[in-house]
């Protein structure tokens, strides 16, 4: 299936066969401090930054109704995002995985993404539309 909005996703993962579990990280853009005259240029003009994650969560898709419901979430903690990166746990057929069987692989994406390491994960906009980094 093709994911290009964050209700595509919903539906892929309604559809599984196996209970899953979504785990979200919410990332700003920020301009590392050593950065060159070129790359705060380029800052600027709304292109490159280094990724820094803010935020994480995990939910089973039936709790999120929407992208929206889960922006207004994401807006209680205060913090300005720019990107959200998803991926999703499976469970067996008659379990789905709980928060805490989440928390270890929520965390290695959360690492990963501060290594620049995210292929595997989709990542949203704010208007919840998938991008594509490159």
């Amino acid at each position: 299936m093709d994911i290009s909005s964050f209700d595509d996703l919903l539906q892929a993962a309604r559809a599984q066969s196996a209970p899953q579990r979504l785990l979200f990280v919410f990332a700003g853009v920020e301009l590392p401090e050593d950065s060159t005259a070129a790359q705060r240029e380029r800052f600027e003009a709304g292109e490159g930054g280094a990724l820094v994650p803010l935020m994480c969560v995990d939910k089973r898709p039936e709790e999120l109704a929407s992208f929206a419901a889960l922006v207004q979430e994401s807006s209680e903690f205060g913090h300005v995002w720019g990107i959200v990166f998803a991926a999703a746990l499976a469970g067996t057929p008659n379990h789905a995985p709980s928060s805490e069987e989440a928390e270890a692989p929520l965390q290695r994406m959360v690492e990963a993404i501060k290594r620049g390491e995210h292929g595997a994960f989709i990542p949203f906009d704010p208007q919840g539309r998938a991008i594509q980094f490159g």
